[in-house]
């Protein structure tokens, strides 16, 4: 396949904005219109999506060994939508109708390598879809509790109706009635416990339709749908190494799983954590955080704010305030959080001499996590 030439083609149907998702999606329900039910009732928050996944997992095709693993991952995910095998030749059909109607140097060659390309993705979406057949495609969890932490930050307790299996630091794909087939990811702020309880973080985000739902319309006694759980920033079963973990943001849930689950499970180890806010009234979990603190003495936790000068707490963007207290170079090291502080947090531990192989990072902003062919997105 001449991959530069398919990204190149992809890049001119991009460079229309609106015009070639909403061509895309014309096509796709003109032609195949059982498919509109795989979508919300509005398309204002999905509208170019999917297009722009599916152009993203496609030219990546010429790297399969990084490529397999998240499709399969997303071809069990996507059970959860209704989609069957029939609905992938529909979509890959709109996907070329649009990339031929916006490119005016559109080939025979560029149709062949985009749908052997697409076909491959495909394949391995549906056979792993059909290898999970028999598990669940969601799983009901009931609302046990709903706290607000701040105006736009809420902490939900959950438990599912049935065993929902997950690791710690993973995210869930989550679904509320209030706003149907639009699914968002939140991490369980807790390792698995015996009695099934999870604890999800959710702030209101502008324009986020869920987040927004999620804390201030979701209430103890409503039920949400979960879907299977994905992510990669959990703890290697094989090391027993000392912890530093840096988080920012919402991205303090998985981390805070990864503490719960030392305190649960083991190894003993030290463990350092750090959380960065803006102000103090962003540290919306430090009560909870002081309790882990006082429970277990191998957890240190420190509070950077950035851009509050009257704060008792470090000041400086999270990343600065851990170079503070360094050596870390023994340390496994994982950070979450908003894009720009987990590039900056990454960069200064490895100029600090941290092996890469030992840095595990996930972002937490809308987009994340990786390459989704329905373009689902944390808020």
């Amino acid at each position: 396949m001449d991959i530069p030439a398919m990204r190149a083609n992809f890049a001119r149907a991009a460079a229309t904005g609106d015009e070639a998702p909403l061509y895309f999606y014309s096509h796709l329900f003109l032609s195949h219109p059982e498919t509109r039910q795989l979508f919300p009732v509005s398309m204002a928050h999905q509208r170019d999506r999917l297009f722009a996944a599916l152009g993203d997992v496609v030219a990546r095709v010429d790297d399969l060994d990084a490529l397999v693993p998240i499709l399969q991952q997303l071809g069990r995910d996507h059970r959860k939508f209704g989609t069957v095998a029939a609905h992938y030749p529909a979509v890959g059909a709109s996907l070329l109708a649009t990339l031929e109607h916006f490119d005016d140097q559109w080939s025979p060659e560029l149709a062949k390598d985009w749908t052997e390309a697409y076909t491959l993705v495909a394949e391995v979406m549906i056979a792993a879809a059909d290898e999970a057949a028999e598990q669940p495609a969601w799983w009901e969890a009931d609302v046990v509790a709903h706290q607000a932490r701040a105006i736009d930050v809420a902490v939900l307790t959950v438990r599912p109706r049935a065993r929902y299996d997950y690791a710690a630091g993973q995210s869930v794909s989550l679904e509320t009635g209030v706003r149907p087939r639009l699914w968002r990811y939140y991490s369980p702020a807790n390792a698995p416990r015996p009695d099934g309880l999870m604890e999800i973080h959710v702030k209101a985000r502008d324009g986020g339709p869920v987040s927004s739902a999620l804390v201030r319309r979701v209430g103890v006694g409503d039920v949400l749908r979960l879907g299977p759980p994905v992510g990669h920033i959990t703890l290697d079963a094989d090391s027993d190494r000392d912890l530093l973990l840096v988080a920012g943001g919402m991205g303090l849930a998985p981390l805070k799983a990864l503490v719960d689950q030392v305190a649960r499970t083991g190894p003993a180890r030290r463990v350092d954590l750090f959380v960065g806010a803006r102000n103090d009234d962003h540290h919306y979990d430090r009560v909870d955080l002081q309790r882990l603190e006082q429970e277990n003495p191998w957890l240190t936790v420190t509070y950077a704010v950035s851009e509050d000068k009257l704060s008792s707490l470090e000041q400086g963007d999270v990343g600065d305030v851990v170079m503070r207290h360094v050596p870390w170079l023994s340390r496994e090291v994982y950070v979450a959080g908003p894009g720009v502080m987990v590039d900056d947090t990454v960069s200064r531990l490895l100029d600090h001499g941290v092996p890469q192989q030992r840095i595990h990072s996930e972002v937490f902003a809308p987009s994340r996590p990786g390459p989704s062919l329905d373009g689902e997105v944390t808020e």
